[in-house]
Formats: C-alpha cells, structure tokens, sequence
C-alpha cells in the first residue's frame, strides 16, 4: 500500500512557475513509475510526466521543455518543476503510483488527492 500527499499548487501570472511536490508512504514493488496527471476543467485527466524508479523520465508533448520531474529516492518524493506556465496549465494536477511488477500477486495503483494550480492575469 502507498499513499501519497501532494503539495505546491497555487495561483500564478502566465509565464510564472511552480514546483509541486508528491510525498510517497507505504511499501509497494521496487520496479515503478510514479506520475503527474491533470484534469482540467471540461478536460479529460491526462498524464503529465512520469518518472521511473531508475528515474527515466517521460513527458507529455504540451509540457515538454517547460516541465521537469525528479524522484528523490531517499524521502520517496516525486517533484513536479512547472516553468513559463500557461492558462492552458490551469488544472489540478494529481499524483500516480503504479506498479511495473506483482507483488504478492498484485499490481498496485494508488492516487493522491491533487493539487489545484491556477494560471491566470
């Protein structure tokens, strides 16, 4: 089981940045990926970056040049570095954990709560 905690939203001018933060708990496989994913207003959730144990990373073509994750391996924290943001960023942004590997027979997803981020004049 994993729980996460999500920090670091808020309110920004466009242009402005933000870094968010996802604090992992529990115990779950070795072998992950853990993520950001948004859903903005009338939108469909969508993955925004992801990250591996091994910390390959991988990015959304929208944020691509503007976003960096990082994983800092001895707090268990995935950080989310959102640069030159846009109205079209305005969403809230919600933490994944999601098993590569069965553990105990299982493959395990867990999600945060989210963190609202608002980019607007």
């Amino acid at each position: 089981q994993v729980q996460l905690v999500e920090s670091g939203g808020g309110s920004v001018q466009p242009g402005g940045s933000l870094r968010l933060s996802c604090a992992a708990s529990g115990s779950s496989a070795a072998v992950n990926t853990m993520g950001w994913y948004r859903q903005g207003p009338g939108n469909q959730r969508e993955l925004v970056a992801s990250i591996t144990n091994l910390g390959t990373p991988h990015y959304s073509d929208s944020v691509e040049g503007r976003f960096t994750i990082s994983r800092d391996k001895s707090t268990n924290t995935v950080y989310l570095q959102m640069n030159n943001l846009e109205p079209e960023d305005t969403a809230v942004y919600l933490c994944n954990w999601r098993d590569l590997i069965s553990v105990r027979g299982r493959r395990g997803e867990y999600w945060g709560q989210g963190t609202r981020v608002t980019v607007s004049s």
